[in-house]
């Protein structure tokens, strides 16, 4: 065995310099998560689009409303006529008789001979200008389609909770991914000079004859190794970014500040059964009172439909306009379905169908999400056992790799068995960080499960 003393004591710094670096893992900028968070749900195009959706649902139940107030249209008609029917009115036979019988008895010519007439039944020269105004009494269906409408927003708003809530996991998720990554990267980091210390210590060995060659191969292969994996860190945080920044329709190139993570989540939800928050069972019992109103609609045939409208215009032949030619038309319009056929009892039975299927969907789907909580329950403490087991881990190999060092460098242990402990050691710090990691995004699929998480 060869003695040695490591200047400045190295190897022990580094060791201090690396544990700390596992214990404050990442940049501490507080609440940084809750703020991207908002800053995704305010700007991502998906969202957009869905509130672009519920607007026009908005709008479309404002039209449904305007259907039940009064509706006033203009219309005009201009007819030019030649030829046609004809009504044969036979004035002369009528009228000459006695026209020429009070020439005789006036002696005058007052009363003068009249042609038969043909009266063309197609109006020539005519016009006829009017303003109707509508106005609907009773009608069902305008009733049922204006519920309809209200509950389609309803519908709208549970589709763009859902959106926000798969975002803000999705969100989470890769938050947690990219902080799992650049914690790898600074561990690489750390082992870096960690091995290049080495290396370079185990060059002056060599030079001064106190250890072989193989010594100093080793460590060189080492630093190769670290150096890989230390870029492959960084590409793996790189990708996370891009991302992460994707999500919050943000520059992929932009940086990303990081909350200060050193313990596990909350354990709180572990034990809850609960799934009524979900607002996929939301959008089905909406769906569900929708057709129901679909099918009063399908029913509504069987009520009258009761309208009144209001004529206000002028007719007359070569565009006279005066008192004479103005008129007014008021009338009362019902309209009463007595016979198609069966059509409308086929409608009624498809709604009470979509009814049954709905029901069967609903507890399918409750079920379903109900499975998918219990699978992420246990993922969390799968997780966590994980987690613990990886730190109880992490301390027994950093203090193995400490009791090595200090027998390395007392000559009493080989280089083999202190890189060894020393890759044991950085695997330890490698499996904590991603147990920590893996055990948050656990509980951002529980808080996606029962939708346990507050959106605003």
């Amino acid at each position: 065995m060869i003695k040695m003393k490591f200047r400045n004591q190295t190897f022990y710094q580094l060791l201090l310099l690396s544990s700390a670096l596992l214990a404050a893992p990442i940049v501490k900028a507080q609440g940084k998560l809750d703020e991207y968070i908002r800053d995704g749900l305010a700007s991502n195009e998906s969202i957009k689009q869905q509130n672009f959706v519920l607007e026009k649902n908005v709008y479309a139940l404002k039209e449904a409303k305007s259907m039940f107030l009064p509706e006033v249209t203009f219309s005009t008609t201009y007819t030019k006529a030649d030829g046609g029917r004809t009504i044969d009115f036979p004035t002369g036979d009528l009228f000459n008789g006695v026209y020429a019988t009070l020439n005789q008895l006036t002696g005058t010519n007052a009363f003068p001979q009249l042609q038969n007439q043909k009266i063309l039944l197609n109006p020539d020269n005519f016009y006829d200008a009017k303003f109707r105004t509508t106005l609907p009494i009773l009608n069902a269906e305008l009733i049922y389609n204006k519920r309809i409408k209200k509950q389609q927003i309803d519908l709208q708003k549970a589709e763009v909770l859902l959106y926000k809530r798969e975002l803000v996991k999705e969100i989470k998720t890769a938050y947690y991914t990219y902080l799992k990554a650049v914690n790898a990267t600074d561990i690489y980091q750390s082992s870096l000079r960690l091995v290049e210390e080495g290396q370079r210590i185990n060059t002056k060995l060599y030079e001064n004859s106190k250890v072989n060659r193989t010594v100093v191969l080793r460590s060189q292969n080492e630093v190769s190794k670290i150096n890989a994996s230390l870029t492959s860190a960084r590409k793996t945080a790189e990708s996370a970014r891009y991302y992460f920044n994707f999500l919050l329709n943000r520059p992929l190139t932009d940086s990303i500040l990081s909350d200060n993570i050193k313990v596990l989540p909350a354990n709180e939800q572990l034990g809850g059964n609960s799934v009524s928050g979900r607002e996929e069972l939301s959008k089905l019992r909406i769906a569900k009172d929708i057709n129901g109103n679909l099918t009063g609609l399908a029913k509504s045939y069987i009520v009258p439909k009761l309208g009144t409208f209001i004529d206000l215009g002028s007719q007359a032949f070569d565009w006279k306009f005066n008192n004479n030619s103005r008129y007014y038309l008021f009338g009362v319009s019902l309209q009463w379905n007595l016979f198609s056929s069966g059509k409308n009892n086929y409608r009624v039975k498809q709604a009470i169908a979509d009814q049954h299927a709905l029901a069967s969907q609903t507890d399918h789907v409750q079920q379903q999400l109900l499975t998918e909580l219990k699978v992420r329950q246990a993922g969390m403490q799968s997780a966590i056992a994980q987690y613990q087991a990886a730190e109880s881990q992490l301390k027994t190999c950093q203090t193995y790799y400490g009791d090595m060092l200090k027998l390395y460098k007392q000559g009493m242990a080989i280089y083999i068995e202190l890189l060894d402990a020393q890759n044991q050691w950085i695997d330890a710090q490698l499996k904590t960080n991603i147990a920590l990691y893996d055990t948050w995004i656990a509980n951002t699929a529980i808080e996606r499960a029962n939708a346990s998480f507050t959106i605003q």
